[in-house]
C-alpha cells in the first residue's frame, strides 16, 4: 500500500490547504517569509482544484483538515493547546476539532452496539441520548444500564475509521520515505520510526478493548491522587468498538466562563494539571497521552476528570531517571550534568565533545530562564534543543516522542488556564521529590534488592544450570587455560550463590 500513488495523496493535502484557504492561514501562523509565501502560492494554485472542498461553514484551517480525514484532525487538535505557538484566535478554532465534529447517526451506533456487544441495545441499555461528543474516532451517547439503573457513558467508534485511519498513514510513511531519501540529513530524525509510533498509537485507539484496559489501569495507579479522578470501564458491556464507562459529569476544562461561574481557582487547576502528568510521566511511568480540554473535565467541587484513554504513554524506569534528570538539571540550571546523562543514555554519540554539547545547552537553557513567565515556553524549549542536538548528531528517541508532545499539550493547556503559570516552578518540587526517592543510596540499595528477587526465580532451575555445565566441561576434548576451561563451572555457581542471597532477600523483605 505503500507505492507511488500515496503521492496523490500528498498533492491532494496541498491542494486542499489550498482551496480552502487554510495555506494562507498556516504561511501566516508560521510568519513565513515572503518568498516561501510567495512559492507556496505558486505551486499550490495550479492544483486547487483537485482539493477537496471541506463544510465552507468552518473556519479554513479547520475546513481543510475535516475534510482530510481523523489523521489530520489529530493534528489539529494538538495545536488548539498552543495558543503561544498559534495564537489565540487560531487556537479557539481548532478546539472545534476536539469534541464538536459532525457525529454519525444515532441509529448506526446502535447498529454498532448490537452487533459488537450481541444483544439489542434495549435489552442493555435504556435512553440511549444522541450523541453528547463527537471527536475524529468515536462519540459518545449517555445511557442508563438495565442491569442497574446507573447512568453511564457508551463511546462508540465511527463507521469505517479503521479504514480511513490507515489510508493516511500509508500516505505518511511514503512521506517519510520521499524525505529520508531526498534528504540524507534527515535520517537522524528517524522518520519513518517516528510514523511507525504514531501507528502503533493510532491501532491502540481504535481498539476499545485496550481503551477499556487502559482506563482501569490508569484508575489504579491514580486512585489516591487528590482532586483527580479517572471513570472505570464496565467490561460486561465493552468490546473492540465500544466502550461502556462510569458517567462523568462535569463542565470542559476549555471553558474559563464555566469555571469562573463554579468559583473555582483557574490557576491552581492549572498548577494541578501540570504536577499531575508529571507526576503520573515519573511515578508511573504511566500517563495520559492526550491530555487536551476536551478529554478533561472539572466538577463543582473542582476535582479534574480524565477521559480518552486511547493515547497512553509508557516509560521505562531507566528513560524516567534520565528524564527526570534532563528536567533536574535544566532548572538548577547544572548544564554540564545534563550533558552527561544525554551522554550516558546514548542519545548523544560518544565520540562528540561534552564540553561542548554543555555549552550548548547552555545556550538553550539561559535565554528561556530569564524570560518573565509569560514568555517561558516549553515548546520554545524543545524547539531550542532541538537546533543543539541535529548539530550534535543526536538520534530521534521515538519513546520519548509522546512524552514530549505531552507536555507541549498540557503546558498548552495550563497556559489556556492561567498565562502566567511557571512549568519549571510547578515542576521543580515534582522533580525534586523523584529525584530523592529514585536517585541515590536508597535507590541503589531498592535496585539491588530488586535484581536480587528477581534472580531468586531462576532458583528451581539452577541444579540443571550446573549439571548442563559439567556435562559441557566434560566434553571438552582440548584442554583450555584455567579460567577459560572451569569459566562455565565457575559462573554458575557464582550464579547459584548469587541467586541464594537473592532468596533470602526476598523471603526478609
Amino acid at each position: 500500500m505503500r507505492g507511488p500513488h500515496n503521492f496523490w495523496r500528498l498533492v491532494r493535502t496541498g491542494a486542499t490547504f489550498e482551496r480552502t484557504g487554510a495555506m494562507h492561514v498556516v504561511l501566516e501562523a508560521m510568519n513565513a517569509p515572503p518568498r516561501l509565501r510567495f512559492a507556496a502560492r505558486i505551486m499550490g494554485w495550479p492544483f486547487r482544484f483537485l482539493g477537496l472542498k471541506g463544510d465552507p461553514d468552518l473556519p479554513p484551517l479547520v475546513r481543510a483538515l475535516t475534510a482530510l480525514g481523523p489523521a489530520y484532525i489529530k493534528f489539529g487538535q494538538t495545536l488548539a493547546t498552543r495558543p503561544d505557538v498559534v495564537g489565540p484566535d487560531l487556537a479557539e478554532q481548532l478546539r472545534y476539532l476536539q469534541d464538536k465534529l459532525p457525529p454519525f447517526p444515532r441509529a448506526q451506533a446502535m447498529q454498532v452496539i448490537a452487533e459488537d456487544l450481541e444483544a439489542p441495545v434495549d435489552s442493555i441499555f435504556t435512553d440511549l441520548s444522541e450523541p453528547v461528543a463527537a471527536a475524529s474516532i468515536a462519540q459518545v451517547h449517555s445511557a442508563c444500564l438495565v442491569s442497574t439503573g446507573a447512568k453511564v457513558a457508551v463511546k462508540v467508534l465511527r463507521p469505517g475509521v479503521e479504514r480511513a485511519f490507515r489510508t493516511d498513514i500509508d500516505a505518511f510513511y511514503f512521506a517519510a520515505g520521499m524525505i529520508e531519501r531526498l534528504l540524507p540529513s534527515t535520517r537522524r530524525l528517524r522518520p519513518l520510526d517516528v510514523i511507525a509510533h504514531f501507528e502503533s498509537v493510532v491501532e491502540g485507539e481504535l481498539d476499545l478493548r485496550l481503551e477499556s484496559a487502559s482506563a482501569a489501569e490508569f484508575g489504579a495507579n491514580t486512585k489516591n491522587d487528590a482532586g483527580f479522578s479517572v471513570p472505570q470501564p464496565v467490561w460486561a458491556y465493552s468490546s473492540r468498538r465500544v466502550m461502556t464507562l462510569d458517567w462523568a459529569e462535569g463542565v470542559p476544562l476549555g471553558d474559563n466562563a464555566a469555571l469562573d461561574a463554579l468559583g473555582l481557582d483557574r490557576r491552581e487547576l492549572g498548577v494541578r494539571i501540570l504536577s499531575l502528568f508529571l507526576r503520573h510521566a515519573l511515578r508511573d511511568g504511566f500517563f495520559h497521552g492526550d491530555m487536551h480540554q476536551g478529554n478533561l473535565k472539572v466538577t463543582a467541587t473542582g476535582e479534574i476528570i480524565a477521559l480518552d484513554f486511547g493515547i497512553m504513554g509508557r516509560i521505562d524506569a531507566y528513560s524516567r531517571r534520565a528524564y527526570a534528570e534532563i528536567l533536574f538539571g535544566f532548572i538548577r540550571k547544572d548544564y554540564r550534568r545534563v550533558a552527561e546523562v544525554h551522554f550516558e543514555a546514548g542519545y548523544v554519540p560518544a565520540d562528540r565533545d561534552i564540553d561542548e554539547f554543555a555549552r550548548a545547552l547552555r545556550s538553550v537553557g539561559e535565554p528561556i530562564f530569564g524570560m518573565d513567565a509569560q514568555h517561558i515556553s516549553m515548546a520554545r524549549l524543545l524547539a531550542y534543543l532541538f537546533e543543539v542536538t541535529e548539530r550534535f548528531g543526536m538520534e530521534t528517541r521515538t519513546e520519548l516522542i509522546l512524552l514530549q508532545r505531552t507536555m507541549v499539550v498540557v503546558e498548552g493547556v495550563a497556559r489556556s488556564l492561567h498565562p502566567e503559570i511557571n512549568m519549571w516552578h510547578v515542576a521543580k518540587p515534582v522533580v525534586e521529590e523523584y529525584i530523592r526517592d529514585h536517585i541515590g543510596p536508597q535507590a541503589v540499595a531498592r535496585d539491588l534488592i530488586m535484581t536480587a528477587k528477581i534472580m531468586s526465580r531462576f532458583g528451581p532451575r539452577l541444579p540443571r544450570l550446573v549439571e548442563d555445565a559439567l556435562i559441557a566441561q566434560a566434553h571438552i576434548d582440548k584442554p583450555a587455560p584455567p579460567a577459560r576451561r572451569y569459566g562455565p563451572l565457575v559462573w554458575a555457581l557464582f550464579g547459584a550463590g548469587f541467586m541464594g542471597l537473592g532468596v533470602a532477600l526476598g523471603a526478609f523483605l
